[in-house]
This record gives C-alpha cells, structure tokens and sequence, in this order.
C-alpha cells in the first residue's frame, strides 16, 4: 500500500480495494488474505452498518448441501435446485453449491454456532423452495453473527480498514475500472481534504442491494446499497425486475415472517391517529378458519408471490398493501387471537394444525403461542423497546431482497475488466430462490473473486498513465461542483432530505410489488428530470449533509435503470411473476372483490430460460436478452482436473 498526492488530493495505491463491511466484503479480504494477496483493504462508509450485521427474522436461514441424515443429496441436485428458480445461470448455480459445505464450515470454524446433533451432524429443515432439509440457523441473527466472526479474522490479519469513507465514484472508463473516489465522512467541511483516491487492481464490490431506493423497506436504515455508481461506471445489470417483497414491521424494521405468522396473529388497522381501530382480514375472509390457515401459510410462504394468490396466503400481502392505500395504519397483535375469540386448532388446515400440535402450542393467545416456539423473535423486539406482550405491532409490505442485480461470470467479474460484485449487489439469483441462499451466495462468491484476483490480477495497478489521470481528475472535479452546486439554499432549491424521501416514496408506490406500467412510465420521466437537474433542484445546509446528496444521485441512478428495467419487461414479457405483480387489463383478479389493480396475467414459465440484462450509458438505458447459460457438465476425470488444477488452468 502506497500514500501518494494527486493534484492536492490523497491517493492511496494497492492492489485490491474491497467495498463493504457486510458477510461477503470481510470474506473476500480474508479469503485473498489467506491466498497470499496482502496488498489489499477495505473500505466503508460506517464499519458497523449494513444489512448482514443488522437484519434478520425469527430465524435467519443459511443455505447449504445437506449435511445430516441418510437423505440423499449431492452438488448437482442442490445445482439444479438453484438453477430451477428461473432466469439463473448453471454455472453461477453450480458454484453455490459445490462450494456451499467449505463455506459453511470456514464460518463455523471460525466461530458460527450452527447446531449439531450429538454425533457432530448438523441438522437442517426444509425452507421456502428447497426439496431437501438443507436449511440451517443459529436463530434471528445469522448474518450477524457470521459478520462478527468474519470481521474479528480480518482484524486479527491487521488488514487495513478505511472507515467513514463513502465511495462516491468508481473510477473507470466503461471497460475498465481504474479506482475510487471517496467522500471522508470524518471531514467533509475540510475543502483541502474531503476527497480522497484510492488507485487500484481490482475492486470487490460489496454494498448490498440499492436499499435506499424504497420508502416501505425492512433493510437497515444505515443500508443504501451503491448500485448506480456500478451501472455508471459500465457495469451491467441482470434480471433488476426480480425482488422479494413481504411484511415486516417498520419500527424496528424486521421480517415477521415465520413463526411470527405461525403464531396467528390479529391483523387490524386504525387510522392515521391510531383511532377507529378493525380487523380488515374479516372483510375479506368469510371463513375464520381459513383466515388463520392463510396467516399460518404465511410464515412459510413469507415473501409475496403472484403464484400463492388465488387461495393462498399471499392474498394477505393484497389486503395490507390495499388497506395502508386507503391511508390506514396496519398492526399485528400478538395479545389477543384475531377475532378476539379462542382458536379451534382442529379447524386449520392440516399443515397447521399438525405443526402447532406438534410444537405444543394448540393453546393461549399469539403472544404465549410466540413465546413457546420462539422466545428468541419476542426478545428481538423486547431489545429493541417494543414488547408485544402489551403493545402492538406496526407493519407494511416492504422490499427485503433483490434477486437481480449486477452481472457477473462465475468468478463473480463484471463485464467492467477489475471490477467484481460479490453479495446482495450482485444478481445471481433468479426469479424463485430457496431461502437462505443469499447468505451462501455472499460467501461463495467473495470466495471465488478472491481466487480469481490472487491466481490471475496480482501486481499494482498502473495510475501514472494518461487514463488514470484524466479519469481520476475529471471524477474530483465533478465531485466538487456538485459541493458547489448544492451547498447552500438557493431560490426554487428543495432539500436533499425531502427530494430523497419524495423519491424512496415514489419507488415504493410504483416500483416494489404492486406494478402499472403506466404509472411506471411517468415514474422514469419524474426520476430523470430529478437526475438531470439534480446540481438545480438540491441543497444542504453545510458539509456534514453532503453525503446525502452524492447518495441521492447514486439512489436516483438506479431507480431509473430499475424503473427502466420494468418497463422493459413489460414490453417484452409483460407476465407477472415472482414477487411482482404487473397490472394487465387483459388478465383476471385472484378475487372479484378485488380493485381492478389486481387485474394481471401469471407467467407460465415460458420465460424462464431467458435474462435481461441492462446497461447505462451517457443517461442512457440499454436492454439486451440472452438465454440463460445452463449448468456445465465437465468430464471431471481425476488426473486431468489434478493436472489443471495444479498448474492453475482451471481459473480463467
């Protein structure tokens, strides 16, 4: 690592910088680390934020090959099992599982509690998606507590971390990436010193999914994402429809999915002042019981899917998301049993009422059926200064993950030369994928980058050549006119803080599970006005806010390219699926009851074997399909793969 000037500005040389402090960027410089590549470190805007360390559910699933039991399992069923969710690619599928069980013993030997059996097995169950019981947990702070252990590694290695450093720009010419330009967080008042470059090799991209482009949103509110700096820099993005959307409640934002939901909660919402408080849910279902076998089936089916609709226990999503519409607010209530009447177990579903007589909870209100299977999710809250052993629980429908996002070969490389995306911000899954396996998809692709950069881009990077200077010099001086632009409140200016959250509410009206293509439409003519004339619409009081301003151009980008994404899937498919439903005049509601919105034809499949893949380029958005790239099938014979293996030739 070198420190050198660049016209008054700090440059620090290395040859690998890795962006994020989640699961995935502490992995990735601790596996090339471990790979013999030293020449590295890490940088984040707040070491302590982010989804991994700080979201959750009532229990946090992590995905891998089965490691317990007499059912069989092997790489190429859990590959084709990932493979089957639509719209991935093989070899991406293929990698996730063949280095799933090395992942997930790296993390336990490295401090993980997952449970094991007295024989040192460790037991599994079956997740949302998934045919085996691959499923792990060590309860509703998974990710934390692989965040924490894969921290305190990179730490005791020494390994550099530039802390309060926001990337504002990666430094690249479309084809290549070249370095970064940071905003320091710790002086942003200090012209001399605000700025900051980082010259480099390679960049490991690990910022998570583009968080702060939605209003209703369980990420973390330290969560951002910086996706648009990627698709500005030349990156391209894959499959950005696909999102998971589904309850949660707002205050904290957490996932009240699974036995949150098991524990048949009351539904009710009141209005904007907490007053005229009803069961809506009763509105809609004649039948008590079948009620609360959907709100069962909902902690199962947790995310909200266009497929478990018409009878199913997504239609739950439909009524919050139509009653919070109508400018009410909706609260769980685990004190008292929807109805405020006993529960006859014997009346659920089958599936319902096996597991609640199973669990030993056929019995009492929500709260004490919650405490039973799960008092880890009600000492969630209780840390969190909400009990719901005496209050109630406000929620929405809110984005949780997105399954698409950058683009990457199966070393996890964008098409930008040095540039990798490892985590939530990279697409690698597809339409449908088994729960948990984002967790092991962080994972194995930080590992496989950092196999990559360590085997085929050692050295340093070059920056005295004529490219680095014109790309790095034009990046600081863009950077300061837009301080100039916005710093101080001039006449017709809106504030950085209202403009941003004018936009996540627009996003989350338009853009999240409930999707018009007209509203969307006028949704991306709003959007790139607002990035257009970003330097004429925005100010901020002093420097401590300029950070929000360089997050609101990043957000703005990639609510476009989102946005932009959609309109073009209508265009071409047009099919709801997922977590997405399109409104299509031509289809048919899951209910007759329901507000024409709800119009919309499900996808057949038919689309499965094809991605979109997405470039921005000079304001510009660009849409290509390709069919997607099947699972590799290799004559693995021993002696060959030893040989390659041996010389290297396996990494290309």
């Amino acid at each position: 690592m070198k420190l050198q000037m660049f016209n008054k500005v700090q440059l620090y040389q290395m040859n690998t910088v890795v962006v994020g402090t989640g699961a995935a960027g502490f992995n990735a410089a601790d596996q090339l680390w471990a790979l013999g590549q030293k020449d590295i470190a890490i940088v984040t805007d707040h070491v302590g934020a982010g989804t991994s360390r700080n979201t959750g559910s009532d229990k946090q699933t992590y995905y891998k090959l089965t490691l317990c039991g007499n059912d069989p399992d092997s790489v190429g069923d859990m590959a084709e099992t990932l493979f089957s969710g639509q719209c991935m690619d093989g070899d991406i599928a293929l990698c996730e599982a063949s280095l799933s069980a090395r992942c997930f013993l790296k993390l336990v030997n490295l401090g993980v509690n997952f449970p094991q059996n007295r024989w040192g097995e460790f037991v599994g169950y079956k997740t949302d998606h998934d045919p085996r019981c691959r499923a792990t947990s060590v309860g509703p702070y998974t990710s934390k507590q692989m965040t924490e252990c894969l921290e305190q590694a990179v730490r005791e290695k020494n390994i550099k971390i530039f802390d309060r450093m926001q990337v504002i720009k990666i430094l690249s010419d479309g084809e290549r990436a070249y370095g970064l330009l940071c905003l320091d967080l710790s002086c942003p008042d200090d012209e001399e010193r605000r700025f900051v470059l980082f010259s480099c090799k390679n960049i490991v991209f690990a910022t998570g999914g583009p968080a702060g482009m939605y209003a209703d949103s369980v990420y973390p509110a330290g969560h951002y994402g910086s996706s648009g700096l990627a698709f500005e820099a030349g990156a391209k993005g894959k499959n950005l429809t696909e999102w998971q959307y589904g309850i949660a409640s707002i205050h904290p934002r957490w996932n009240v999915s699974g036995t949150y939901m098991q524990a048949l909660p009351r539904f009710f919402s009141t209005d904007e002042s907490g007053n005229d408080e009803r069961e809506f849910l009763s509105d809609f279902f004649e039948n008590r019981d079948a009620m609360l076998s959907s709100i069962f089936l909902k902690g199962y089916q947790w995310p909200f899917d266009v497929r478990k609709l018409s009878g199913g226990s997504s239609i739950i999503d439909i009524l919050v998301h139509i009653e919070r519409s109508r400018g009410r607010r909706i609260f769980l209530d685990f004190r008292e049993n929807p109805g405020k009447e006993p529960v006859n177990f014997e009346n659920l579903d089958q599936e319902a009422f096996e597991y609640l007589n199973r669990a030993g909870a056929c019995y009492g209100t929500p709260i004490e059926r919650l405490s039973h299977m799960n008092m880890p999710a009600v000492e969630f809250y209780l840390g969190r200064g909400v009990d719901l052993r005496t209050e109630p629980l406000e929620i929405a429908v809110c984005a949780q993950h997105n399954n698409g996002g950058l683009a990457a070969d199966a070393w996890w490389h964008t098409d930008v030369e040095g540039l990798f995306a490892a985590g939530e911000v990279c697409g690698s899954h597809g339409v449908y994928r088994p729960g948990g396996s984002a967790l092991n998809s962080g994972q194995v692709g930080s590992s496989r980058a950092a196999q990559y950069i360590a085997a085929r881009r050692q050295g340093e990077p070059d920056n005295t050549g004529e490219s680095f200077k014109e790309i790095a010099g034009k990046a600081v001086y863009d950077a300061e006119k837009m301080v100039s632009q916005v710093t101080g409140k001039k006449e017709g200016q809106i504030a950085v803080r209202e403009l941003w959250n004018r936009a996540a509410v627009r996003m989350s009206r338009f853009g999240a599970a409930i999707r018009n293509p007209e509203k969307i439409e006028l949704a991306i003519k709003e959007v790139q006005e607002e990035l257009t004339h970003l330097g004429d619409f925005a100010w901020v009081e002093d420097g401590k806010e300029l950070w929000r301003a360089f997050r609101l151009r990043d957000m703005l980008i990639s609510q476009f390219v989102y946005l932009s994404a959609m309109k073009d899937y209508v265009d071409h498919q047009g099919r709801s699926r997922g977590s997405a439903l399109y409104t299509d005049i031509g289809g048919q509601k899951p209910d007759p009851r329901l507000p024409e919105e709800f119009t919309f034809c499900l996808d057949d499949g038919g689309s499965a074997d094809l991605i979109q893949e997405v470039s921005y380029r000079n304001g510009k958005v660009q849409f290509e399909w390709r069919k997607v790239r099947t699972i590799p099938e290799d004559d693995n014979f021993f002696e060959n793969v030893w040989r390659q293996f041996r010389d290297n030739q396996n990494i290309y």
